[in-house]
C-alpha cells in the first residue's frame, strides 16, 4: 500500500483487479462473492454490459461541458426521476453527502424565501448517517465523526429515540424541517416503519415544516421499491439520492416538490461536475434496468429467500446471530459476537459484507444477484457462524 495515500480508511489488504456480476477477483486470483456492492452502490453488479456500453458510447462523444449549458442526458434523467416519484425538480451533484448539503440548503432557503429566515433548525435522529461534509456531519451528530473539526455547525436538533412526542416537543418557531432515512443503513439496517413516517408527515404539515428523506443508501430499488418511502406510502417534500443511481459511477441528486424547491433560483446552488454527460448516461442505463416491470418484484423475491435463509441460520446459531432486519436487499444481521469479527469470518468464507452500527453486519448484494449466489452466500454465513463459536 502506498505511504502517500492519506490514511483515513482502515483498508484491508485486498487488491481487486476485476469484477463480473456479483463476483470480485484479486490480483492473486482469489474470487469473492460481493455482498457489499461498494456499500450499496453497484446496483447491477460489476461490469454490467449495458452500463459499460452506455459509458463507452458517451465517452466517445462528449465527457463534460459544465452546467453553463443544457445537458440532454441530464434532462432525460430528471424527467424520469420525477415521473417515477413525488418530485417536480431535480438538482444533480456527485455524491450522497453533496445531495444532503443541497437538502439542508433547500429547506432553509424555502423558509427564507417565504419571509421567515429565522426558521433554520432541522430535526434529525439517532443512528443516522448523512455524510462526511461539514453540514452533513452536523446533521448526523455523531461525536466520533465531529471530534477535532472545530465547532459543530449550528441548526440541528437530534432526537435519539424514534419518538413522535419527542419530535413534537422539539418543534419551535425556528424549526424548518425534519430529515430522516426511511431505512437506516450505517445505523444498523433499521427500518423506521410506516407509522413513524406517517407521524412525521403529520407533524410537518401541522407546523409548516419540510419533510426530507435521505435515500442515499436505501433508494434506487435497494428495498424492493424504487424509493424506500414508497413501501410505506408516505411522500417527502425533498429527497436525497446517490449511491445506486450510478451503479458505480459517481452521481448524486436531490429531488423536491415544486413548492419545496421554490427558493432555489438561479445562483442559489451549483456544481461543476454534477449531472455531467458521462454520469447521466450511466444513470439512465441503470434506470433502464431498475424500471423494467419485472425488476423490482424480483428484488422482493430474492429478499424473501435471503431473509428466510438468514432467519434459519440465526435459529441454528443463536450464540452468534440473533436477528434479521432491513428491507429488500438492504439486509442486516444483528450479531451476538462483535460484528467486525463476523465480517472477518464471512470474508474467510470469501463473502464480502459491511459492518454497521448497533453491532450489525449488512448484506448488500447487487440487485440482479442470482438465486444460486444467494444460496452460496447463505452457506458462507452458516460456515462463518460455525467458525465463530
Amino acid at each position: 500500500m502506498s505511504d502517500h495515500v492519506m490514511p483515513t480508511y482502515r483498508r484491508l489488504p485486498l487488491n481487486f483487479v476485476r469484477g463480473t456480476g456479483s463476483w470480485l477477483e484479486t490480483d492473486s486470483g482469489e474470487r469473492y462473492l460481493d455482498f457489499g456492492s461498494g456499500v450499496a452502490v453497484n446496483t447491477l453488479g460489476h461490469a454490467h454490459p449495458k452500463l459499460t456500453a452506455a459509458l463507452v458510447e458517451q465517452a466517445e462523444k462528449l465527457w463534460h461541458v459544465s452546467n453553463l449549458y443544457s445537458i440532454q442526458g441530464q434532462e432525460r434523467l430528471a424527467d424520469r426521476l420525477c415521473d417515477a416519484s413525488f418530485a417536480d425538480r431535480v438538482f444533480f451533484c456527485n455524491s450522497g453527502t453533496e445531495a444532503i448539503e443541497g437538502v439542508i440548503k433547500t429547506i432553509r432557503k424555502y423558509h427564507a424565501a417565504a419571509g421567515n429566515p429565522q426558521r433554520y433548525k432541522i430535526i434529525t435522529f439517532g443512528g443516522a448517517f448523512h455524510g462526511r461534509t461539514y453540514g452533513a456531519l452536523a446533521a448526523t451528530g455523531n461525536a466520533a465523526y465531529l471530534d477535532g473539526f472545530g465547532p459543530q455547525l449550528p441548526g440541528f436538533v437530534k432526537i435519539e429515540p424514534l419518538d413522535l412526542k419527542a419530535v413534537a416537543a422539539a418543534i419551535d418557531d425556528e424549526t424548518a424541517g425534519i430529515l430522516i432515512e426511511p431505512v437506516q443503513g450505517e445505523g444498523g439496517a433499521r427500518s423506521v416503519g410506516a407509522a413513524f413516517l406517517r407521524g412525521l408527515r403529520s407533524l410537518a404539515d401541522q407546523h409548516g415544516l419540510l419533510l426530507a428523506f435521505d435515500e442515499v443508501q436505501c433508494g434506487i430499488g435497494r428495498t424492493g421499491a424504487l424509493f424506500a418511502h414508497q413501501l410505506f406510502g408516505i411522500d417527502p417534500d425533498i429527497m436525497a439520492i446517490a449511491k445506486g443511481l450510478g451503479g458505480g459511477f459517481p452521481i448524486g441528486a436531490f429531488l423536491a416538490s415544486e413548492a419545496a424547491a421554490g427558493g432555489m433560483v438561479a445562483g442559489s446552488h451549483g456544481s461543476t461536475f454534477g449531472g455531467n454527460p458521462l454520469a447521466t448516461a450511466v444513470a439512465n442505463a441503470v434506470l433502464d434496468e431498475v424500471l423494467n416491470p419485472d425488476f423490482l418484484p424480483a428484488v422482493q423475491q430474492k429478499s424473501a429467500l435471503m431473509r428466510q435463509g438468514l432467519a434459519a441460520v440465526c435459529d441454528a446459531h443463536p450464540q452468534v446471530l440473533d436477528g434479521v432486519r432491513g428491507e429488500g436487499l438492504l439486509i442486516g444481521v444483528h450479531c451476538v459476537v462483535p460484528n467486525t469479527d463476523f465480517v472477518d469470518a464471512l470474508r474467510a468464507q470469501r463473502l464480502l459484507s459491511v459492518a454497521a452500527g448497533d453491532n450489525t453486519v449488512r448484506l448488500l448484494p447487487p440487485l440482479n444477484v442470482k438465486q444460486s449466489e444467494l444460496e452460496t452466500a447463505l452457506r458462507a454465513v452458516e460456515l462463518a457462524c460455525a467458525a465463530s463459536v
